[in-house]
């Protein structure tokens, strides 16, 4: 026996095998090492996109985001993913792109839907509300935040009911309906853990109480409010409590002292644009109530100065999101640029890589191919001789034992055929003789007329004209020549019983003339009969009916 033997080779191959797999292995985890990007990098990018957003810096915010969002999605990181897309999204908020802001928003409510949990789901609702309350589509906000506040109610987050609440509260004060928005108000603030959230749903319940009517009450809960708030506090509400006040005294149609608080938010510097034209134009719907239509026509060159101002605003921050739209593009080929160089150099190394270890292995196993083939064939064809010898004996043993079982059928019908002639020989003989002895008592006219004797000899005829072991006879025919009958019949429908039963006869090989003493009839009679059904079985005349009968 050789060292090359097919034991001794297959256990090497194995070993080699494993070694050149394990160092292949170890090879593409350094290189997947060294080349890929790890998470912390990822999240690195979307901590500096947040700290450039909160700076207003959107160029260089959407940088950050735009390589962590490639990072994120290249290597399926959903949270990362998530987070990019929403702060992408809030940047385009910023810059009044709206339409861009919700394309993003609406990519992280899918990705939150699908792989993420419910937090992630409701927050990106209120953003999408936020948007469409900006836009003033009131009924679409109402729609996101009773989405967000189903979501989370089914999900039983009770850390994201409160704010969806308060928002459908806020817009239904902002549509005039007050008796709608008010269940929501009081419904949030259980849910409000948050300081200024909670501050600014007594704002909203303050305002929701002018809305109805009640003016005074209103008007002296905001003065009370703010009151008792600190400085900082009143640095975020008091223009918000000095508009309810405003609205109040002039609902009760105090229009100097509406004025007055009306006033007080317009002479605020740096104060947000889209306050200062709500509070220009109830400065100049006060004007405008009270008769003083010259300052009320100051009042609305105002509101329509602020409104150029917010419309030149919108237009420049179009603009300038269109300008970082297009270096973002940029900025996105040349990450792409970046990505494909990588790429092409894992392909060279791994093309590299590949060819050296392919090298490698076929040195190894030519020389080991060679004996293992010739000793694999030798062992193949003797398997195939032995295999061939097998199925020769068992196709041997199959065919010898096919024609054992059919000899032997064969002579069991044989026998049971002979049984059933030597009955009906049997039944011609009977019947032959009790017709002579019926004749014979016949011919003596001493006999005939004794009435004893006339009665046997009536009850003989009788017995002649019936068949009682016809049933069993036809039985035991059926049994030997099993399904012959339902063939016969199937294909010759207008053959009658007496018909049948002389091909029976016919079948089993009798001749006419025992076939004639068995249905008690004469040879003639027989003959005749034998022609009549080979013509109803339109068997043609140059072939017997034995014949025809043998091959159904």
């Amino acid at each position: 026996m050789t060292i090359f033997g097919t034991k001794f080779i297959k256990p090497m191959l194995l070993q080699e095998h494993k070694k050149i797999r394990y160092s292949v292995m170890l090879l593409l985890f350094l290189c997947s090492f060294a080349f890929g990007q790890t998470r912390e990098y990822c999240n690195e990018l979307e901590r500096k996109g947040a700290k450039a957003f909160q700076e207003r810096d959107h160029k260089k915010s959407l940088e950050y985001l735009t390589e962590s969002r490639a990072i994120a999605e290249k290597n399926h990181w959903d949270p990362e993913l998530y987070n990019a897309l929403v702060d992408i999204g809030n940047n385009y908020y910023q810059m009044l792109d709206f339409g861009e802001a919700i394309n993003y928003f609406l990519e992280a409510y899918n990705l939150a839907v699908k792989k993420l949990g419910p937090k992630e789901e409701i927050t990106v609702l209120n953003n999408i509300a936020n948007l469409y309350t900006k836009e003033k589509l009131y009924d679409k906000a109402a729609d996101y935040y009773n989405r967000a506040y189903e979501t989370a109610k089914e999900k039983n987050v009770e850390s994201r009911m409160g704010l969806p609440l308060m928002n459908l509260g806020y817009i239904y004060n902002l549509q005039n309906k007050p008796q709608k928005a008010r269940p929501y108000l009081i419904q949030s603030m259980p849910y409000l853990k948050d300081q200024s959230f909670y501050l600014s749903v007594q704002i909203l319940l303050i305002e929701n109480d002018i809305l109805l009517g009640n003016t005074k009450k209103g008007r002296e809960e905001a003065i009370a409010f703010y009151n008792k708030s600190n400085a900082e506090e009143r640095k975020d509400i008091g223009l918000y409590l000095w508009l309810i006040i405003s609205k109040a005294y002039l609902k009760e149609n105090n229009f100097g002292q509406a004025a007055i608080y009306a006033k007080k938010v317009t002479g605020i510097e740096n104060l947000d644009l889209d306050v200062k034209r709500d509070s220009h134009d109830l400065l100049a719907t006060i004007y405008s109530k009270s008769n003083n239509f010259k300052l009320a026509a100051v009042a609305k060159d105002s509101v329509i100065a602020i409104d150029k101002r917010i419309f030149d605003r919108k237009n420049g921050r179009l603009f300038e999101s269109n300008l970082v739209k297009f270096e973002i593009a940029n900025y996105k080929k040349q990450i792409s640029a970046k990505e494909e160089k990588i790429t092409a150099e894992r392909t060279i190394f791994f093309a590299v890589l590949s060819v050296i270890t392919a090298v490698v292995v076929i040195l190894i196993l030519i020389f080991r191919q060679k004996k293992i083939l010739a000793e694999r064939n030798q062992h193949i064809t003797a398997l195939a001789l032995e295999r061939e010898k097998t199925q020769n004996l068992l196709l041997e043993q199959q065919i010898t034992t096919a024609l054992l079982e059919q000899e032997r059928l064969k002579n069991e019908v044989e026998n049971r055929n002979r049984k059933l002639t030597s009955k009906a020989l049997y039944l011609s003989g009977r019947n032959e003789i009790i017709e002579d002895f019926v004749a014979y008592l016949s011919k003596k006219p001493r006999l005939a007329k004794d009435p004893t004797i006339v009665s046997y000899i009536q009850s003989l005829k009788n017995h002649l004209k019936t068949d009682n072991e016809w049933d069993s006879f036809i039985a035991h025919f059926e049994e030997v020549n099993h399904g012959f009958l339902t063939r016969l019949k199937t294909l010759h429908p207008t053959l009658n019983a007496n018909d049948i039963r002389f091909i029976a006869y016919t079948y089993m090989n009798l001749s006419t003339k025992e076939i004639a003493f068995i249905l008690n009839i004469t040879v003639v009679a027989c003959k005749k009969r034998k022609e009549r059904i080979a013509a109803k079985m339109e068997i043609p005349k140059n072939i017997d009916l034995f014949d025809y009968i043998s091959t159904l």
